[in-house]
């Protein structure tokens, strides 16, 4: 869904300049349901870290965001705010062109309000990235 025209009403303010990738703010919809999507790693059934590449690391993880939001009967274009923490600030900026490619393939052109963390590390064990996200759900 095209941000222009979905459900959430896109502010970037013009002193903010131009967000790449994110938008700075976005107003749901009066009477919205409200999702809490837990941070998720990439994590198998057997909930361990299936890969130890971060792009797919990174791929999975928001397939597992996706899944909760599905499993309400929400559409990706749901969420409004995302944060990613990862472990390796230079593993995310070497695998951006990776990293664009698996959101487009699963988000298209939908970009939440966003923040990337770089944090010194995460639950999972082996775990490069972990997704959690906000939807709202009509």
């Amino acid at each position: 869904m095209d941000d222009r025209t979905g459900a959430f009403e896109v502010l970037n303010p013009t002193a903010l300049g131009e967000p790449r990738g994110w938008n700075h703010g976005l107003l749901a919809p009066a009477g919205g349901r409200v999702l809490f999507v837990a941070g998720q790693t990439a994590t198998g059934p057997e909930g361990h870290i299936e890969t130890p590449d971060f792009a797919a690391q990174f791929a999975l993880a928001l397939d597992r965001v996706l899944a909760v939001v599905r499993a309400a009967d929400g559409e990706p274009s749901h969420i409004g705010r995302m944060t990613i923490y990862v472990t390796d600030l230079a593993a995310y900026r070497d695998a951006r062109r990776e990293l664009g490619a698996a959101w487009r393939a699963r988000m298209g052109r939908h970009y939440p309000a966003m923040a990337l963390v770089e944090v010194s590390g995460l639950v999972d064990s082996g775990a490069l990235v972990e997704i959690e996200a906000t939807a709202v759900l009509p």
